[in-house]
């Protein structure tokens, strides 16, 4: 008997019996509507995110919905391409899709509206998603398509019916977000019966990507034929032939492939792909090195014990459907950013040249006008090491760049410009104030600063010698006044705490240059042109492009000064006025016509878009003015009734995980308004019991006792034992573990956390 019992604890101290966690995640969760997300399969972090693509329109007004090349409801699948954002707002990538036929061959994907190309007939009953696999039947060919992958290495399982026409198709004409002239070049190898390589240059979102691939068969190619389906070729020495049957190579802008065998009923063929930023040398290696071998299972099985690692750091207790809401949302949250880097460390910089990341893993997809609010705090609690590991890519950015700037909107190697602010900063003094080690602080400090003071980027000439961006100077003028201010206030509570007075005296000023776009007369944050004259005219629900503000209008845009909330509060004419205008937003209507402009703004509740950024911290706002069952009240209305366990359950874009880091957030109960701050303000939880398992060994618990849809409001709190007499709890409270306990009820407690003194954090006390 005592050794059954020792065997038993020795079962439990492997984790023998843990739950799995991933049945929770459904990834078709977000990939209809307006979420913008693949089901496709990948492991945490990946830098190969191989899934189907099922529409690729042409660059224009009516690509948005395909910003992943997927939406649920389509009927087709055109291929499996290896690389996808996740549920941005603009798109680029899809690289190096291929797809399994039989019988005639064809080179085009065809129309939608029609069964014509290489596409096939999809059915959503013989579809299937999980962590680290995607699989579906393909009709139009009795093909039954499977994928895995590693880390850089996607797997395929193709099982064929019996034909003496099987084929695989690789198309390096398709893309995401495609237009003519997009492929600057491109080019396949055949090395040997086995083995294929090849890259493409690109000219989209990123202005000038390379990405290379190596390509193995598990069956030898019978027989192949490699096409440049350009009207126009060199007409000098060498071959010369658009279609090359059985010859090695292949160059173009419009290269495609068949590749030809012969199959038996039901014989799989498998194919791995990896990639690299590097060259086809890196991509071989990284495809040598993560699956030496064909055991397909295997692998997947790999893929899913990563995903069940990563999703053992949070543990709750809810009932199912909010699981599959939480737990896919973390999942979501750990697509984006992704490693950039081959096993040997190396990886293709911003500079265009190639660089060996020494000492850290380089990652790229930096979306961080989103992430900068939510998902990078997220990582400063459940992964601090590749948190450190994502600012030593930023500052390899900064050194590589021309412009010596931090990045904005980076991935493979290209910077973007996307959006606005130099949210790099928060992200490097967030994990700085809070104790992250492995990068050279003063190096980072060193880096801010430059970025900061870099004249010729969007109207920085402008703010530091005005105090604000001015509108005929620079358009969104009013917006980027306000994220400047914060950035600004960022890098001084870093210099402050590394003894640094003079940086701390100059940005500590600039953070209240917010003050200078404040319209007393209207109430609202304005655009300012360089007279000093406010720019008319002033709609303050219009939104535009190139308006005021960067996607949102002056409802939206009017309470983001998260570093000093309290002086926000004195302008709106304080707490009660404050108040009653943060009500009007979430009630106050407009046409549709006053949105038509903007494409992202979705998920509203009056004013209040949840579907975007900007809206984010807004329902927190209450507890700054002593009001936070208010807070209670929005947050568990957002919660209800945006996020869904469906394919349409996410209100906006995903933009590389930040919506769904806000649900992770605000399900346990808090929010980082003011990442920097080193404060989280409490909101109400979704979830019956959460334990965040950290990375040093401690554990912390938030539990909502008597918690039900009707009982969403505090009645009280205790932190450790003790009664909490603030409506914030601190990152170092939740490092050190503990517990924090919530009784909940069905009435507001209005005497909760009303003192001036139970507030968070303003620069303004």
């Amino acid at each position: 008997m005592k050794s059954f019992c020792l065997f038993f604890l020795i079962l439990l101290s492997q984790n023998v019996f843990s739950q799995d966690l991933t049945k929770h995640i459904n990834p078709f969760i977000g990939t209809g509507g307006e979420g913008h997300n693949y089901p496709g399969a990948t492991v945490p972090f990946g830098m190969i995110q191989p899934g189907p693509d099922t529409h690729l329109p042409d660059f224009n007004k009516n690509a948005f919905p395909w910003c992943a090349g997927y939406q649920y409801n389509d009927s087709f699948v055109i291929g499996f391409s290896q690389t996808h954002f996740s549920g941005t707002g603009h798109s680029d990538m899809g690289d190096f899709l291929i797809m399994p036929t039989v019988g005639e061959v064809k080179l085009n994907s065809g129309d939608a509206d029609y069964l014509d190309g290489y596409r096939s007939q999809i059915s959503k009953s013989e579809e299937w998603a999980e962590p680290g696999y995607y699989g579906v039947m393909l009709k139009s060919y009795n093909i039954k398509a499977e994928i895995t992958a590693t880390e850089r290495t996607a797997f395929y399982k193709f099982s064929y019916p019996q034909s003496d026409n099987a084929h695989l198709i690789m198309d390096l004409t398709s893309s995401i977000y495609n237009y003519e002239g997009k492929i600057i070049w491109s080019e396949i190898r055949v090395l040997d019966d086995f083995t294929i390589t090849g890259y493409r240059q690109t000219k989209g979102w990123a202005a000038d990507r390379k990405i290379y691939f190596a390509m193995k068969f598990s069956k030898p190619i019978e027989s192949y034929t490699l096409v440049d389906d350009e009207d126009f070729y060199y007409k000098g020495f060498g071959v010369k032939g658009k279609v090359l049957e059985n010859y090695p190579f292949q160059y173009g802008r419009k290269v495609k492939a068949h590749f030809d065998f012969k199959t038996g009923v039901g014989e799989i063929v498998y194919v791995k792909i990896a990639i690299s930023s590097v060259g086809t040398d890196g991509a071989l290696k990284n495809l040598e090195t993560e699956i030496a071998d064909w055991n397909f299972n295997k692998v997947k099985s790999d893929a899913k014990s990563l995903w069940q690692k990563e999703l053992e750091k949070i543990n709750i207790e809810a009932p199912e459907k909010e699981k599959q809401i939480f737990y896919t949302s973390y999942y979501h949250s750990l697509l984006a950013p992704i490693i950039y880097s081959d096993v040997d460390g190396r990886y293709r910089g911003v500079d265009g040249n190639i660089h060996n990341a020494e000492g850290f893993t380089n990652y790229t997809i930096f979306s961080l006008w989103d992430t900068y609010r939510a998902e990078h705090p997220m990582f400063t609690i459940l992964q601090p090491n590749r948190d450190a590991d994502m600012i030593n890519s930023m500052l390899a950015h900064q050194e590589q760049s021309v412009h010596k700037f931090l990045p904005v909107w980076s991935f493979h190697g290209n910077e973007t410009w996307c959006m606005i602010g130099y949210h790099s900063v928060s992200v490097i003094a967030d994990a700085y104030l809070k104790g992250i080690k492995g990068f050279d602080e003063k190096k980072a400090l060193d880096a801010m600063i430059t970025t900061a003071t870099y004249e010729k980027y969007g109207g920085l000439k402008y703010y530091m010698l005005l105090g604000y961006v001015p509108q005929d100077k620079e358009k969104e003028g009013a917006s980027k006044t306000l994220e400047y201010a914060y950035d600004d206030w960022c890098i001084s509570q870093m210099a402050f705490k590394m003894g640094n007075t003079k940086t701390y005296d100059e940005f500590i000023k600039r953070a209240g240059y917010f003050r200078n776009n404040w319209d007393a007369g209207t109430r609202f944050f304005r655009a300012k042109n360089t007279d000093g004259s406010w720019n008319e005219p002033f709609d303050p629900l219009f939104a535009a492009y190139g308006g005021d503000y960067t996607e949102g209008n002056g409802w939206q845009y009017s309470w983001y000064v998260p570093q000093d909330v309290r002086a926000m509060i004195n302008l709106y004419g304080g707490n009660e006025k404050f108040v009653a205008k943060l009500d009007s937003l979430f009630i106050l209507k407009t046409e549709d016509e006053k949105y038509k402009q903007v494409e992202d703004i979705a998920g509203l509740i009056g004013q209040y878009a949840q579907g975007n950024e900007p809206s984010h911290h807004v329902a927190y706002l209450y507890n700054y003015a002593g009001a936070p069952w208010k807070t209670q009240e929005k947050i568990h209305m957002v919660m209800n009734n945006l996020f869904d366990n469906t394919p349409e359950g996410m209100c906006g874009n995903e933009d590389c995980g930040q919506m769904s880091a806000w649900y992770i957030f605000s399900s346990m109960g808090f929010y980082p308004v003011c990442p920097g701050s080193l404060e989280y303000i409490i909101g109400t939880p979704k979830l019956n019991k959460v334990e965040l398992k950290l990375d040093n060994g401690k554990i912390f618990r938030m539990i909502a006792n008597n918690l039900s849809q009707e009982n969403y409001y505090i009645q009280s709190a205790k932190l450790n034992g003790k009664t909490l007499e603030r409506s914030y709890i601190t990152h170092s409270e939740i490092m050190n573990g503990g517990e924090l306990i919530f009784e909940m009820g069905a009435s507001p407690n209005k005497n909760l956390w009303t003192d001036l003194n139970q507030i968070p954090y303003s620069m303004t006390k």
